[in-house]
């Protein structure tokens, strides 16, 4: 029954044997399998204990719970456990296998590579040692035998999710989307992913006008972060995500999703779901396809605020730090580097290192030794407003934010912020290979290892990197050429202004391409629409004049540049006199609309302007 899928009915069986027979060590152990079956490891644990209590020569009871110590992180013990189970029963191919897991996850890949081989030797048909086997291989850089290992194991169980899994990471990593995304979907069938009960059929792409469309986030933080943007794309239908409780406050400043809600929440009834991972594929994403629009999420102004006046006069070029990623993360060790290899920027003159890192690793600022200079920003930082709501804050005051592969590289990216994010010599796969920008953050730069654990020679790259940035940024060695911090202008203006503005700032937003100016003009844009969403009612005959508006805008804008390109041509003959003399007819229309807002809304001040009549005809 357990290998038949009935695993709570196996279970149970296993214990009524047990009520009869409590020293049946063989009940004992397959209980155990059965409830890391069901992820109950901590369980799945005390079971193997009990087996090998009544029976301490019992490899495949120390192989079994090799595994599980494995999925708890404990790999060290698992690795011990493992090898005791080699040593009782050297012929054995299992324990070679969750051997090899053990030291995967600890970073000793060639050993690694050894065990898997082992398990091989002795079972040659052992598809998961040939799957776990590629793994390795991936992180070693080494993708084409990684890809034979997959190929092998699949052809030896067709149905392997592992494998296709790891197979499709592979061809994403390498940029082959068109094979990749449908591959990837192979991870839904793995263990290590379960989606919840939805009664609703999954999307794939059909036409939902009118219906409800739930997307599902499945997987971590920075993942959720990073295709949440997906959401743009969906016509037609109404949106819900369904996303981590803590990301809900920064999340709402996405504003093409109707509603969020927390994944604990899922009560109301759906038309369609789909996982937010799948919509890459759904949409038949390519590189250059990917949306990659330079800021889609907006940090809090009040925020902003709080924190500009905070952090102080900005004289040194303010960079934000973090170091560790999700520590449950299968390759954290690989991705996250130690906070001791940025010992070295902290002494690059004028340049300030700001702490992002929360939570777990840190605990290495206290192990330090000697000490760095390292601004931290108190205890209440990213507790009271949310997860990140701070950090997303504190990012529009720094100069550059620097970080290992984690959450933060995504909150970063997706503000438009600009970003150095340093990556392993495998990087996960959304990273591709063998470029230093990445599609999906246009203000994102990737610094690469070039050899396997080698934190060294990647942050000496960084550092020279730095000293060139700060350098940009500094007129000579005593003068920073960093602003003088002024506090927020709070000052009244009319309606129509400030939707007039707001409509230019959509326009550059739109047009423009140097990221560190498209960055700065998304800022100023974020706080005027928080503005107008405070202050203004946001009924359709506001949105008609604002679109009017904006439309108005775009005729000045284009108008503007034909008039630069007669300027270039020398050319001042009846097209530039026509181009002239459409500006002002154009900028008359511009302040009919602003005062047609003014008028709609009763606005307490009213921008007036006058000029000597001319001949409309």
């Amino acid at each position: 029954m357990h290998q038949q899928g009935g695993v709570a009915a196996a279970e149970q069986m296993y214990r009524q044997v047990l009520q009869l027979h409590p020293q049946n060590a063989n009940a004992w152990c397959y209980l155990g399998i059965a409830l890391h079956d069901q992820k109950q490891f901590a369980e799945a644990i005390a079971a193997y204990q009990n087996a090998l209590a009544h029976q301490t020569k019992f490899p495949i009871a120390l192989s079994n719970m090799g595994n599980t110590l494995n999925a708890l992180g404990r790999h060290g013990e698992a690795e011990a456990s493992c090898l005791r189970a080699i040593t009782l029963q050297p012929d054995y191919a299992s324990p070679y296998n969750n051997l090899g897991a053990a030291l995967v996850a600890q970073g000793r890949l060639a050993e690694a590579v050894e065990r898997f081989d082992d398990a091989l030797r002795l079972n040659p048909q052992y598809a998961s040692a040939l799957s776990n086997r590629g793994a390795a291989f991936v992180q070693q850089g080494r993708f084409e035998d990684a890809q034979a290992s997959n190929e092998e194991a699949l052809r030896l169980d067709p149905k392997f999710a592992d494998a296709h899994k790891n197979r499709a990471i592979v061809m994403l990593l390498q940029g082959d989307f068109e094979n990749g995304w449908p591959a990837y979907e192979w991870r839904l069938h793995s263990d290590a992913l379960q989606l919840p009960q939805i009664e609703a059929p999954r999307w794939k792409g059909e036409d939902l006008a009118g219906k409800t469309l739930l997307l599902w986030a499945e997987q971590g933080l920075g993942d959720t972060i990073q295709f949440i943007r997906y959401a743009s794309l969906v016509k037609g239908a109404r949106i819900v995500a369904a996303v981590q409780k803590p990301l809900l406050p920064l999340l709402a400043s996405f504003l093409d999703v109707d509603q969020l809600i927390a994944q604990d929440d899922l009560t109301q009834p759906f038309d369609a779901y789909c996982p937010l991972l799948s919509l890459p594929g759904v949409f038949k994403t390519t590189l250059d396809s990917i949306p990659a629009e330079t800021s889609y999420l907006q940090a809090d102004p009040a925020l902003v605020a709080k924190w500009r006046q905070s952090l102080g006069a900005h004289k040194k070029l303010r960079v934000g730090v973090s170091w560790q990623g999700n520590p449950d993360h299968a390759l954290d060790r690989q991705r996250s580097a130690p906070l001791e290899a940025f010992r070295g920027l902290a002494r690059i003159p004028h340049v300030e290192l700001i702490c992002l890192q929360k939570g777990f690793g840190v605990e290495q600022i206290e192990m330090l030794s000697p000490p760095f200079p390292l601004r931290q920003l108190g205890d209440d930082f990213d507790t009271r407003a949310g997860a990140f709501m701070d950090t997303a804050a504190i990012m529009q005051s720094l100069d550059l934010v620097l970080t290992t592969d984690t959450a933060i590289a995504h909150v970063a990216g997706a503000l438009g912020v600009e970003t150095w994010l340093v990556l392993p010599l495998a990087p996960d796969w959304r990273w591709l290979l063998g470029r230093d920008d990445t599609p999906w953050y246009p203000s994102v730069r990737l610094f690469r290892q070039t050899s396997h654990g080698d934190w060294d020679d990647v942050f000496a790259r960084v550092a020279n990197a730095l000293q060139a940035r700060r350098v940009e940024s500094v007129q000579d060695d005593q003068k920073p050429n960093l602003p003088i911090q002024a506090a927020p202008i709070q000052a009244a203006m009319a309606p129509g202004e400030l939707i007039d503005k707001i409509t230019i700032l959509q326009i550059k937003s739109e047009r423009i391409d140097d990221q560190r100016k498209r960055r700065n003009v998304n800022h100023e844009k974020t706080v005027l629409e928080a503005a107008q969403r405070e202050a203004i009612p946001p009924t359709a005959e506001v949105e008609r004049l604002q679109t009017q508006l904006k439309n108005v805008n775009e005729q000045l804008w284009d108008i503007e540049d034909q008039i630069r390109l007669c300027e270039q041509q020398q050319d001042f003959g009846p097209r530039f006199i026509e181009l002239a003399r459409s500006v002002y007819k154009t900028n008359d229309q511009r302040a009919a609309l602003k005062r047609q807002i003014n008028d709609l809304l009763d606005a307490d001040i009213v921008e007036e302007k006058s000029y000597q009549p001319y001949d409309q005809g």
